[in-house]
């Protein structure tokens, strides 16, 4: 699934070919997305000029100013920018038409993704309005974090992908993060001390901020808004490692499951 990085990537991608533009119209080929999209959008925003994009966790705003795309690129979605004329395969089912004679598509072949119209305020839309801080924003500091956890029994791990606490450390780079610092992923939240909080958040930061220039994780199938695959998990120290020797000490990566979803760790680097 994309997670910050990779949305942040797509993002960044997206802007020099988006920023500025007039939306000539939309073609839908296949509505039926993990929530439909909207009949009436060819004829709401045909005609608007995008002002800006901004990303709120893994959700990409497009204000076109009566209003704001909302896009989510789902479980293994992407959006790229081609020619108009670029025939569309099986899995296209969305184009946002540009007056500079290209296209947005949106390609989703197990179609969780989304596009839809919000009015208003969109971080008041019932997708984003319950969601937590923002990882890379300043905010998002040691202290915020220790606060945070103190009544929080559950394991560090969890918290740090609880999205109603801080968005977008996926599974990928929380496995990451705590090996960088440290920290075992089964650890109480509560019992994370403040020095090891700063720590984290720090180690967080990093991830996130490299995975990001290296162009996010290759996930599966993701690409970037060009079609080009990340490169991050060239980088693992821990992730899909269980068996191999750890990186710093030769210990045995090992492997174990959290909330459903896969754990690395090394059982000597990180207590």
């Amino acid at each position: 699934m994309p997670e910050l990085p990779e949305v942040e990537t797509t993002l960044r991608g997206l802007t020099p070919h988006l920023d500025g533009q007039i939306i000539k119209g939309v073609v839908i080929r296949n509505a039926s997305l993990r929530w439909p999209i909207p009949a009436h959008l060819n004829q709401t925003i045909s005609g608007l000029q995008i002002l800006s994009l901004t990303r709120r966790a893994k959700y990409i705003l497009l204000d076109c100013g009566r209003g704001h795309l909302l896009l989510h690129l789902g479980m293994s979605g992407s959006l790229r920018i081609m020619p108009c004329a670029t025939p569309a395969k099986k899995h296209d089912h969305f184009d946002l038409i540009l007056a500079s004679g290209n296209v947005m598509r949106l390609t989703d072949p197990r179609r969780f993704g989304a596009v839809l119209w919000v009015e208003g305020d969109p971080l008041q839309h019932k997708l984003l309005c319950e969601l937590g801080i923002e990882p890379l924003e300043q905010e998002f500091d040691g202290d915020w974090l220790f606060r945070a956890t103190r009544k929080r029994k559950a394991a560090i791990k969890l918290v740090l992908m609880d999205a109603h606490t801080v968005v977008g450390v996926g599974n990928i780079y929380a496995n990451e993060a705590l090996f960088q610092a440290g920290i075992r992923p089964t650890r109480s939240a509560a019992r994370v001390t403040r020095a090891q909080s700063e720590l984290l958040v720090k180690c967080i930061k990093a991830t996130l901020k490299k995975s990001i220039k290296a162009g996010g994780s290759t996930l599966r199938d993701f690409v970037g808004s060009g079609g080009e695959p990340g490169y991050f998990q060239q980088n693992y120290f821990v992730y899909g490692r269980d068996g191999e020797a750890c990186r710093r000490c030769d210990s045995a990566i090992q492997l174990l499951r959290q909330g459903q979803r896969s754990t690395f760790y090394c059982p000597t680097c990180q207590k």
